[in-house]
């Protein structure tokens, strides 16, 4: 399509870029998205927080935000990965600890890493079916207390273990990088290129205030290592985040998985606790309400790939979200792709043909880290923060998930 067709759909509304920014009664629409500061795993602000807190302060704050009447919410779905009982019960209890009464109901989905957005994707389809007006998509993860051999069951079938791709499920995730690294010649220089870049995007987003107004300041208890006293203190700010990271300080680092690999703790995302929610709502309710419409929700997308080579899920789920709404890569005006690995972001990247000036404007999770069930939520008000920031209206959100699959979607900022 040249050009000139474009713009000329553009202005009589039938491109669809055009019916992707088209306002309707029946849109689903954000009416807020807000996270918690992101924080090392047993290290960082959240090391003596236990995950139901975390939730519970952004469940509490999102409602606030937006001005609802927390009784009006008809469903609330939290994505969540490494607990047992999925964290159901967990999940309920924030709910509650929140000031949000016992008639609103919650479940919890593990979707793994897109766990987040598999939330905040339930709930679009509960509004656009009918089924309610209002909902929060939501998502934590406690890597501090979740994360390990723990989380892993016991053993698995012997049977099922003798299909190769069932077995490459249970690969380490840090193999999976390394596959893609060498399948596909992602050079260790091209990693560390890429990942000291999102650290130095992150910092100076840090430094310039930019993640201020998406994230909600949390009092916690926090007992100090040096003494073991403990101590109240407001978690407010990304404490992953490094200054004066270069790809020759990331050089200097061993791999990790491979002795000849090329993954190390430089250009891998950071293990970390966090939370995110996203309040969507049927425009005609929000409108009816009163209530402020920042966004709007226009498509999701999953896809499967092989678990050896997980990685590459968004170069695959991004094209699924965009042939489903006719939109092409241009038409999106940034992207929240999530940095797992250095190696799996530059193959999706460079696979989709995207401008790495486009992808991650703010930094990414090698930066900031990856809860992994928060993660998926947390794109979305990071990507509105963004779109407000830098007048973007359309973009796209994405991410691998373990044992072989990615996921997509497309927001549209109305702010």
């Amino acid at each position: 399509m040249s050009s000139f067709t474009q713009r000329i759909q553009n202005l009589t509304g039938t491109s669809p870029k055009a019916k992707a920014l088209a306002q309707h009664d029946d849109d689903v629409v954000i009416v807020a998205a807000v996270r918690s500061a992101i924080t090392k795993a047993k290290k960082g602000g959240f090391k003596d927080t236990r995950p139901e807190e975390i939730l519970s302060g952004v469940l509490r704050a999102v409602y606030t935000k937006a001005g609802v009447n927390p009784a009006l919410i008809g469903d609330i779905t939290v994505g969540n990965v490494l607990p047992a009982g999925g964290g159901a019960t967990a999940a309920r209890m924030a709910a509650l600890h929140s000031g949000i009464p016992n008639t609103v109901p919650i479940s919890t989905v593990n979707r793994q890493c897109a766990s987040g957005l598999q939330a905040v994707n339930i709930i679009a389809s509960e509004i656009a079916s009918g089924q309610i007006e209002l909902g929060i998509g939501a998502g934590v993860e406690s890597m501090t207390f979740g994360y390990g051999g723990g989380a892993m069951p016991d053993g698995f079938s012997e049977a099922v273990l003798q299909n190769q791709e069932a077995e490459d499920c249970l690969l380490p995730m840090g193999i999976t990088s390394e596959n893609v690294a060498a399948d596909f010649g992602i050079s260790r220089e091209a990693q560390d290129a890429f990942a000291a870049k999102s650290f130095q995007k992150a910092a100076a987003a840090q430094k310039a205030g930019k993640f201020k107004d998406e994230i909600v300041p949390l009092k916690v208890k926090w007992v100090d290592p040096k003494t073991e006293q403990e101590k109240e203190i407001v978690v407010d700010h990304d404490d992953g985040v490094r200054d004066g990271v270069t790809p020759e300080s990331l050089a200097k680092l061993k791999p990790v998985f491979k002795k000849d690999g090329s993954t190390h703790a430089g250009n891998a995302s950071q293990v970390s606790d966090g939370a995110a929610a996203v309040l969507l709502a049927r425009r005609s309710a929000a409108k009816k309400l009163g209530l402020p419409i920042v966004g709007k929700f226009v498509a999701a997308a999953y896809t499967g790939v092989p678990p050896r080579i997980m990685g590459v899920g968004p170069a695959y789920a991004i094209p699924k979200v965009l042939e489903q709404t006719g939109l092409s890569k241009d038409d999106v005006d940034f992207y929240e792709i999530n940095e797992a690995f250095a190696s799996q972001a530059v193959f999706s990247v460079e696979k989709l043909g995207i401008p790495f000036e486009k992808v991650n404007v703010n930094g990414g999770a090698i930066a900031m880290g990856h809860p992994l069930g928060c993660t998926g939520a947390r794109q979305v008000a990071t990507g509105l923060n963004i779109a407000k920031q830098t007048g973007g209206k359309l973009f796209c959100t994405s991410m691998c998930i373990g044992s072989g699959m990615g996921m997509a979607a497309l927001f549209v900022s109305e702010q």
